[in-house]
């Protein structure tokens, strides 16, 4: 990897002062010297009898139910080898914020400085009692084959080593669509194998339970074909995979006429020639990381009618472990299982193929760059980022796992399935629609003023995500100084004092003033300043977009946009909103940065503007005017306000859910709560928008919020420019900026597309 991917991960590693990417957190109060007594001494004894008479109550008392051990020796780390267990620390932490982003499982992570396979079982085995799950990772075969095996016998939870059957199970998946593409029979199908490890032996184990028959399999290892004839010096494992076909010499005799190759090996093992040779719609899954066995395009070229699968994300059907282990748990732990039974793993492997010839909704879409998916060839598997991964997954290794008896707790699989559906739809990051939508769209970005180093390193952020293409305003020779390290076609440099299109932007200065009589020579000293320049670019249409973040206060970053950016049509004033992201939800403020004493009618475009907004980031909103009272007959001029506001809603934005008047923020946020209190119908959903009287209301309560729930904000978001202008607050940390650029890239591109339809219908 280039030297600059291997800065940028340690300074990943150890961004905000605070080193690693776990931490463990309370989940009860501890604020007074009473939550602190039922916390620990004395109250915590109750709970400690109750488990004592019966150990199953540990899963009702504790966090068992609800945690995982990442567990490995180091033996066998991702494509570095034997590193030992101290240096796989980060690989495990890795594996913890999987599990917990895409499943809210808790892990802690655990190295073993342990070779001997029965001290390691030992060690395991007697401390396996504070979990409701183990995840074995990264243990080097075969010995990865036997502390499984007695694991699972001596502990009463689940014991898994994703290495094994995480990648079995995507690719079974996979492997079972291909076929039905393909018009095959699994029981006449002709697979070939290459890798006899940990990963290839179990997904030839999962292949032979879908119905793959002995005879039509034919498994290689680094010295070739496995046969009978060489049984005497086989691994005892790989046996049970030895081929009677003894004319076998290689791996390119076994893929003569072959339907099937499956590749957990190295990189480049496989030729064009080889993949030639094989039978008409040849499926190949080449899954080595980061090499696969063939290329991609290499394969496309030698059979356009192969079906391909690989481990990389930028081609199609990625065979990726997140898109198994997270959810495989999730229904195991929520069923307190004793184990993950072969069942349950065929339960994943069958819900997995099934999702995947569903429609795909748009949220998908959006979450990759706006590219639509839908059931064959180049789409045999769900996306990482497909929110119904979890309640389908999760709730068929549930069901599996009840119905073969590991289960100690049965569930309504109904009530299960939209408890996981509500985790997925308030808990899913902010951003990674708009993140996704916008990697390889080319947009242009104006960032004026690069003068600290959270933006500069933001920037090259960004372009190695491909959110967009930055362009940076202000002097040459700095900036390119600034910018030697990345390739100079990823971005763009503006130098205002050689600006080439000076006349032009000249010109649209005095048209944004038309009232002030501006000179010449005054609008080319206004384009002098960088921010006054970048608003102009994005005004001109030269780029589609503008992200402010240096260290000059708020009020003067934004200034030049409110003086020179045009607003949409329809809309009054421009205002601001803020995007906050807590743990179970997600919460919408404006206008929280501009409109000091906003009208009745200013409040409701704001409202109405926000509400579209998060709309198309895939949020369905619920607004509410808040206020210090709850649905007043009569009032103050300002609640008279916010109920005029209310109305003025309804009648031009009648397709949003908004409270039936001014409500307090509790009422808003916990309707249930109130129902019977409050003597007045409210929306079925909670509020996510919320609309405040004046500009110190809704500052205050953002900012309180922020800090007290610890949430991920991002914003604010300037509403109704014609093209999207962003202001990054002082002190806004890489992530926040790399956030926001995802939202101003995303908004713009949304805009550039009108924009264009605007235009068209002009023209004719």
């Amino acid at each position: 990897m280039p030297e600059d991917i291997y800065q940028e991960s340690l300074k990943y590693h150890t961004m905000g002062g605070r080193p690693g990417k776990t931490e463990v957190v309370p989940t009860k109060p501890c604020l007074t010297q009473h939550d602190l007594s039922l916390a620990y001494s004395p109250g915590v004894a109750e709970p400690c009898r109750v488990i004592a008479a019966n150990e199953d109550e540990i899963y009702h008392y504790t966090n068992k139910g609800n945690l995982v051990a990442v567990i490995s020796n180091g033996t066998a780390v991702l494509g570095l080898g034997d590193i030992g267990a101290p240096a796989s620390k980060p690989v495990m932490e890795g594996k913890a914020v999987l599990f917990k982003r895409f499943a809210d499982i808790d892990v802690f992570d655990i190295e073993v400085s342990q070779k001997d396979p029965e001290k390691f079982i030992e060690a395991v085995h007697a401390i396996s009692i504070s979990f409701g799950g183990i995840n074995l990772e990264d243990i080097a075969s075969p010995h990865c084959f036997y502390i499984e095996e007695e694991l699972k016998k001596r502990c009463d939870i689940p014991v898994f080593h994703d290495d094994q059957h995480g990648t079995a199970i995507i690719a079974a998946a996979a492997f079972l669509n291909a076929i039905e593409v393909t018009g095959r029979k699994i029981g006449e199908t002709k697979c070939v194998f290459n890798g006899a490890g940990a990963a290839g032996q179990s997904v030839a184990k999962l292949f032979l339970k879908l119905g793959v028959k002995p005879e039509n399999m034919v498994v290689c290892d680094k010295k070739g074909p496995i046969l009978a004839s060489t049984k005497n010096t086989m691994d005892i494992r790989k046996l049970a995979f030895a081929s009677r076909r003894d004319n076998l010499n290689s791996l390119a005799d076994a893929l003569k006429g072959a339907d099937v190759f499956v590749g957990c090996s190295v990189g480049n093992c496989v030729t064009a020639d080889m993949v030639k040779s094989m039978a008409d719609n040849p499926v190949v899954f080449a899954m080595a990381n980061p090499t696969p066995e063939i290329d991609y395009l290499v394969a496309k070229a030698a059979r356009p009618d192969v079906i391909m699968a690989t481990g990389r994300s930028d081609y199609p059907n990625q065979v990726n472990n997140v898109l198994g282990f997270p959810f495989i748990f999730r229904g195991a732990l929520d069923t307190f299982s004793r184990n993950i039974t072969e069942e349950m793993k065929l339960a994943a492997v069958y819900s997995l193929a099934a999702l995947a010839r569903e429609p795909v909704p748009e949220v998908v879409s959006r979450a990759y760059g706006g590219e639509h998916f839908s059931f064959g060839r180049e789409y045999l598997i769900p996306k990482p980022f497909d929110p119904r991964v979890l309640y389908w997954v999760s709730v068929a290794v549930a069901k599996a796992a009840m119905e073969c008896g590991v289960a100690r707790k049965k569930l309504d699989l109904d009530e299960y399935r939209e408890r996981l559906r509500r985790k997925v739809d308030a808990g899913r990051n902010l951003v990674s629609v708009p993140l996704s939508s916008v990697t390889g769209a080319h947009l242009k970005i104006a960032i004026p003023s690069v003068d600290n180093d959270a933006l500069k390193f933001a920037i090259k952020m960004a372009i190695r995500q491909q959110i967009a293409i930055p362009v940076l305003v202000g002097k040459r020779a700095e900036l390119k100084e600034m910018m030697s390290d990345v390739p100079a076609d990823t971005y763009e440099i503006v130098d205002p004092s050689e600006e080439k299109n000076l006349k032009q932007l000249t010109e649209l200065v005095k048209r944004q003033r038309p009232f002030d009589n501006v000179s010449d020579e005054q609008a080319k000293k206004e384009l002098a300043d960088p921010y006054i320049h970048a608003t102009i670019l994005t005004e001109a249409g030269m780029c589609d977009g503008l992200l402010a973040a240096s260290h000059r206060m708020y009020a003067e970053m934004v200034k030049p946009i409110l003086v020179y950016a045009s607003v949409r049509e329809g809309v009054s004033r421009v205002a601001g909103m803020h995007l906050l992201a807590l743990k179970d939800k997600q919460l919408f403020f404006a206008d929280t940065t501009l409109i000091e004493d906003p009208s009745a009618e200013e409040l409701a475009e704001v409202a109405a503007r926000t509400a579209r907004l998060i709309t198309r980031l895939g949020v369905t909103p619920t607004v509410a005017f808040v206020s210090f009272t709850n649905f007043p007959r009569h009032g103050s001029p300002e609640v008279r306000k916010l109920d005029r506001a209310i109305k003025l809603m309804r009648r031009h934005a009648p397709e949003i859910e908004v409270f039936d008047g001014p409500v307090q923020a509790d009422v808003a946020l916990e309707p249930d709560r109130f129902r019977d209190v409050v003597n007045h119908k409210m929306p079925e959903h909670p509020a996510n928008v919320l609309i405040f009287p004046n500009l110190a209301a809704a500052n205050a309560a953002f900012r309180l919020t922020r800090v007290m729930s610890g949430g991920s904000a991002i914003g604010p978001v300037l509403l109704g420019l014609n093209r999207p202008c962003n202001v990054m607050p002082m002190g806004s940390t890489e992530d926040e900026i790399v956030n926001m650029l995802a939202i101003t890239a995303s908004i713009a591109k949304r805009r550039k597309k009108e924009i264009a339809e605007e235009a068209k219908t002009a023209g004719s």
